[in-house]
């Protein structure tokens, strides 16, 4: 028997559903994530306390001064973060996070580790088949890490992400699940639509050039970098483009709704405006002058470049957001009616 107000509206809730157990798959996935942020936090703690390791003579790193050893701290921040993160998604207590303040570190991860996801593995098969950088390139590249540092770091970046994926889709399915389950719906408003519409033209633009990089195309690059281009620096152009195409293709998607299942237009829109939004302005930051450990391009077209990615994700998160809110709004009015 259901229990109404004097209005004939049904009491707000006041508890919550209890978190699920956790099971053993989820704690060997939190154990990961946390484990694997370790050998960045040992470098970069090693490295604000002053040693060298993994830092070869001449190094630019060398170099930096005050500004660099700020984007260290600012890094290893980051990277904790990630514990924190693993917690927030099997603790009981993280359920009442508000979504609004979770959705923003999670956003970010996602953004900042998929090119490495997509990028560095590639990397290493291209090395292995003999077409990566010869002699001559590296040698004209300034020093900047010992090879064994990118290795140990990026594998635990792309265990990270691994492990925090196999965390968050079941927690985000658990809790928001009904956003995501079943057809796109009806068709977004227009202002929504010319937003996805310049997401889209934006993001194409942004492909373009990347795959031209991709490929072996020097303009708009300076004298330096054209110089060291491998086939190692086209993967990381091509896992660039992946993203940028991935975040105009759902985000159009999502504007034009229709029967097509929801997840994974939600999912190309998600991590691919994450990570042109995010290594958009991470480069741009280097390009400008602030060294976050990235080769830097301050050429015209490179920095408009990076300002695209950053434009393509913004305009496909706001897509996305417009999306969800749209969906929650459906299934309110669709639970007031029952």
């Amino acid at each position: 028997m259901s229990t109404r107000t004097v209005d004939g509206t049904h009491p707000p809730s006041t508890t919550r559903p209890p978190a699920p157990r956790l099971g053993g798959r989820r704690r060997i996935l939190r154990a990961v994530a946390m484990s694997a942020t370790l050998p960045y936090l040992a470098l970069k703690t090693a490295w604000l306390a002053g040693s060298r390791a993994g830092i070869p003579e001449n190094s630019i790193l060398l170099k930096g001064g005050p500004v660099l050893a700020v984007a260290n701290a600012l890094t290893l921040t980051m990277d904790a973060c990630v514990v924190l993160l693993a917690l927030l998604l099997t603790r009981p207590w993280g359920r009442r996070v508000p979504g609004w303040l979770l959705m923003p570190p999670v956003f970010v991860a996602t953004g900042l580790l998929t090119p490495i996801v997509l990028a560095f593995p590639v990397q290493l098969l291209v090395r292995a088949v003999g077409l990566g950088a010869g002699e001559a390139v590296r040698a004209a590249r300034e020093p900047f890490l010992d090879p064994w540092v990118y290795s140990v770091v990026y594998g635990g970046f792309i265990l990270q992400a691994l492990a925090l994926a196999g965390l968050f889709v079941p927690y985000a399915r658990e809790r928001w699940g009904g956003r995501r389950q079943g057809a796109l719906g009806r068709k977004l408003p227009p202002p929504t639509g010319v937003v996805a519409g310049v997401a889209a033209l934006t993001g194409a633009a942004v492909g373009a050039v990347q795959a031209y990089w991709a490929f072996g195309g020097s303009a708009g690059l300076s004298a330096g970098r054209a110089a060291v281009y491998s086939a190692e620096s086209g993967v990381v152009s091509a896992a660039h483009m992946t993203c940028a195409l991935a975040a105009a293709a759902g985000a159009v998607t999502l504007a034009r709704g229709g029967p097509r299942p929801a997840r994974w237009p939600l999912v190309l829109t998600w991590t691919g405006s994450s990570a042109t939004l995010c290594w958009g302005a991470w480069i741009l930051a280097a390009g400008l002058g602030v060294n976050l450990g990235e080769e830097e391009d301050s050429s015209a077209l490179v920095l408009l470049t990076y300002a695209g990615q950053i434009v393509t994700g913004l305009l496909a998160g706001a897509v996305l957001t417009h999306y969800l809110r749209a969906r929650r709004r459906s299934r309110s009015g669709a639970d007031a009616g029952d």
